[in-house]
């Protein structure tokens, strides 16, 4: 097949040998089967800005720690280099977050490098040895649901161990090998720490997960694994092998009438000790 454009200089540079075939198209890349010596590979060539049709990506760079000042100063300006230089956190971030969960036991798969907006990663395959499907091309029992869930549920629970949040998890970009569900496209991966919106992205990460796995156990449908998995986290108690049921109850606080009331006297008292500092210095004002 003809070599796409951003993979020809990796092959001129000896990175990867051949293009053997399209693999998939995605809002933010398109994947590649590639050899690398004796070794098949996946080639994800990140699409530009302009033709990604990834939404309020703004949203997931909320967080992310930019060192160098000019950069980061760019990057406010929006100015063609800052841009440039957007892409290339939006492309590092999946790296990073590669080897970060990776360290942390989370299945994802293996990177080997990234360079001009490409990245050459493990090519996850099946029992058989094809190209793994995504969760969403496979059914299953009733069983292998409910195991399928509880792996995906401990990898979530690893990821937000290790400070990271998927942030588009869903049926679509989780794989299933001989060994189980593995996650895949971490380019929106956001900080659970410094993302104020990485609460609301966990739960809705784990309901696009259970709502899958409930088309074929259904008893895993209405429950609140995203709200006890974050509540865990936010209260410090959140371990690995964390026995998780489901439920989860918003704490609700009695409200205190009494303390309520004695802060409106006190407020009601202030503004008239002052109203009466007022009266008192304009008739001064007056005499004088």
């Amino acid at each position: 097949m003809k070599t796409p454009k951003r993979i020809a200089p990796l092959i001129e540079s000896g990175l990867v040998d051949e293009v053997v075939r399209p693999l998939m198209s995605g809002k933010e890349a398109d994947v590649f089967v590639v050899r690398c010596g004796e070794e098949l590979r996946c080639a994800k060539v990140y699409k530009d800005a302009l033709k990604r049709s990834f939404k309020k990506a703004v949203l997931y760079r909320e967080g992310r720690n930019e060192r160098n000042s000019r950069r980061a100063r760019a990057m406010e300006r929006n100015s063609k280099f800052g841009r440039e230089q957007q892409e290339e956190s939006w492309q590092t971030a999946e790296v990073d977050a590669l080897y970060r969960l990776a360290d942390a036991g989370v299945r994802v798969p293996k990177p080997y490098a990234c360079l001009d907006g490409v990245l050459i990663m493990e090519l996850i395959t099946d029992a058989h040895g094809d190209v793994a499907p995504r969760l969403g091309e496979v059914s299953m029992s009733p069983e292998e649901a409910v195991e399928g869930h509880q792996e995906m549920l401990r990898n979530i629970v690893l990821m937000l161990r290790s400070g990271i949040v998927h942030g588009d998890l869903s049926e679509f970009n989780v794989l299933i090998d001989q060994h189980g569900p593995m996650i895949i496209d971490l380019p929106q991966a956001v900080d659970a720490a410094a993302n104020n919106q990485a609460g609301w992205m966990l739960v809705r990460d784990v309901t696009a997960i259970t709502n899958y796995y409930g088309l074929f156990a259904t008893e895993l449908l209405g429950t609140k694994y995203g709200e006890e998995i974050w509540g865990h986290y936010e209260a410090g108690t959140l371990q690995s092998e964390l026995a998780l049921t489901g439920r989860f109850e918003e704490a609700v606080e009695p409200a205190d009438v009494a303390g309520v009331l004695e802060e409106i006297e006190s407020v009601s008292a202030e503004e008239q000790a002052r109203l009466q500092r007022q009266q008192e210095f304009d008739a001064d004002q007056s005499v004088g």
